[in-house]
């Protein structure tokens, strides 16, 4: 078997402070961060990217988070300002601020097409539906648990999650123990604000069984946008994109949805672009 154990309260409570996200945002967008900081490191080449897409018919309207096999990760809600009752047990409603939709998982290994699958959404708590994800579409038996803690201030008290897969060469006999440790196991966001550590939640995981730590790896909310990659992107409209936004606009105004920057392209700077494009 194989585990993957993060805490990511910095990186998402960064998420957080950019996106201005309310609580029950925070925790949708937290989780799916913190499942893309694991799925992640899953990649085995530095310009791998993986992209985790949701989308819903709940008021959030939808999430995307995406990482490199170095655990660097960024993502957003469509609505960062959603807001719902809690549930009656006093928690946060992830589920109801998604609703019914899909969960779409893209990894871009540098081949001809990137890998796309997409799942129906079965609960809309995310953790349950990549769950589901492995099962259908990677044919790998997995239980995934992901949480946030949102604070009283909107801070993040507390983010992580983990990932436990069984490969075919697993015995029942250890499938069996690390069910059963997984079953009288805290949440996870408990487990943290305790003060336990990654290694404390794989230790509680294996129960009897032997492991090996073989990586570790700090999770950081990363965007690489550049006004050189946007300028790029207004490029790649060609001459009669850029020359309709110069007459309709006389500008352009870009925004990274990632990390809120904005990208101002005055007319000067758009007469520049189209002498390039055609040149």
């Amino acid at each position: 078997m194989r585990f993957f154990v993060a805490c990511t309260r910095d990186a998402v409570n960064e998420a957080n402070e950019i996106h201005k996200t309310t609580p029950v945002a925070a925790a949708a967008l937290g989780r799916l961060l913190t499942a893309s900081a694991m799925m992640g490191c899953m990649m085995k080449n530095d310009s791998d990217l993986l992209t985790l897409m949701i989308r819903g018919d709940g008021p959030i309207g939808g999430i995307v988070a995406t990482s490199d096999s170095n655990c660097r990760i960024k993502g957003y809600a469509y609505q960062p300002d959603a807001v719902l009752p809690l549930k009656p047990n006093g928690k946060l409603d992830v589920s109801g601020a998604i609703g019914a939709g899909t969960l779409s998982v893209i990894k871009d290994t540098g081949l001809k097409e990137p890998y796309f699958s997409q799942i129906e959404l079965i609960s809309g708590e995310i953790a349950e539906d990549l769950t589901h994800y492995f099962a259908t579409s990677e044919q790998t038996p997995s239980s995934v648990a992901l949480g946030v803690l949102v604070d009283r201030n909107r801070t993040i008290k507390q983010a992580g999650g983990f990932i436990l897969q069984s490969l075919p060469t697993a015995s029942a006999e250890a499938i069996d123990e690390a069910e059963k440790n997984i079953l009288s196991m805290p949440p996870i966001t408990s487990l943290l604000s305790s003060g336990s550590s990654q290694e404390d939640i794989i230790r509680l995981i294996a129960g009897k069984l032997n492991y090996e730590i073989t990586d570790s790896l700090p999770v950081s909310y990363w965007c690489n946008c550049s006004r050189n990659r946007v300028e790029k992107a207004l490029a790649s409209l060609g001459a009669k994109g850029v020359t309709d936004i110069m007459r309709e606009d006389g500008q352009a105004e870009m925004h990274c949805h990632f990390c809120g920057k904005n990208y101002h392209f005055s007319i000067n700077d758009l007469e520049s672009l189209l002498c390039d494009i055609k040149q």
